[in-house]
């Protein structure tokens, strides 16, 4: 590693936060970024491990001690490339992802972890101002068409991979904007909307076509996605609540998560909730039409 006895000299540290009266404010992120000075020392202190176990704890397996080397020597590209090479969307997984990879980290035995997620984050925010980030266009298409339903994580996760094996993609989204869980479901304080926004951007240059207000089943027939694609992945999410019989749960303001989370994200985001709900009644309709329960 760049410094082996960087976790012998440095402690952990985090980015600071706005105060709280600045927070109050808006509902944005208010984690500030680390200076390049603490940022080399935070990733110093990654001790090149024998067995670095924080590769299992990531479940996406991203291959942490080289990429915090390469922030160490300050190689952005380097370090960029390692990243994305086992995740499609360190954006998203650098703000909210429960960093397992930190419950494992080998220095956490006597020491506090390394900031393996706030460096994650950090890679990639830099990637973007250094325009790394470029879209990942095939070379050749494989001719086959693959219909992505729902456009959350594993949905966007599906029709990148997709659509870089040279298959060509269509992602239906029953909601009038992509992100599924991204956007409807975590405050902006976690994640502004703007972070998935240019990911979409980045993705439909690279050819994959996402289509809106298209819940499959109801106003698209799966019969005709049947006939018109070669494969479909089902990435619907799940959206049905947990109706517990728990004190307190019939009492007035206690609602499902979703169900609050999604029409605040909707407020806050400036949209007309009432043209939305008029939409998803039409839609509802429909569904109640087509299963004879009108």
């Amino acid at each position: 590693m760049g410094k082996p006895t960087g976790f012998k000299e440095f402690n952990r540290e985090l980015p600071g936060k706005q105060p709280v009266e600045q927070r109050l404010k808006h509902y944005n992120e208010f984690v500030e970024k680390f200076s390049d000075e603490k940022l080399n020392q935070q990733s110093a202190r990654c001790m090149n491990c024998g067995v670095p176990f924080c590769h299992n704890g990531c479940p996406l397996g991203n291959v942490i001690p080289e990429f915090n080397d390469a922030v160490y020597r300050k190689n952005w590209k380097e370090a960029y490339d390692i990243l994305t090479s086992t995740n499609n969307f360190p954006e998203f997984t650098g703000r909210i992802c429960p960093a397992p990879c930190e419950t494992a980290c080998v220095l956490g035995i006597n020491q506090p972890a390394i900031t393996i997620e706030e460096i994650e984050k950090h890679i990639i925010e830099i990637a973007f101002e250094k325009s790394y980030v470029t879209p990942k266009k095939p070379n050749l298409r494989s001719g086959k068409k693959v219909a992505v339903i729902g456009s959350g994580p594993a949905g966007l996760a599906a029709a990148a991979q997709l659509n870089y094996a040279g298959h060509s993609v269509t992602v239906f989204e029953r909601d009038d904007a992509p992100g599924g869980l991204l956007r409807y479901g975590i405050p902006d304080f976690k994640l502004e909307k703007w972070v998935i926004d240019r990911r979409i951007a980045v993705m439909e240059e690279e050819g994959i076509v996402f289509k809106y207000h298209s819940n499959v089943g109801i106003n698209v027939n799966i019969n005709d996605l049947l006939r018109e694609y070669n494969a479909i992945v089902l990435a619907g999410g799940s959206t049905v609540p947990r109706n517990l019989n728990i004190p307190g749960r019939d009492l007035n303001g206690v609602h499902f998560a979703m169900d609050f989370l999604k029409q605040n994200n909707k407020r806050i985001a400036g949209k007309d909730l009432l043209a939305n709900a008029i939409i998803e009644s039409n839609i509802l309709e429909k569904e109640l039409t087509a299963t004879g329960k009108t």
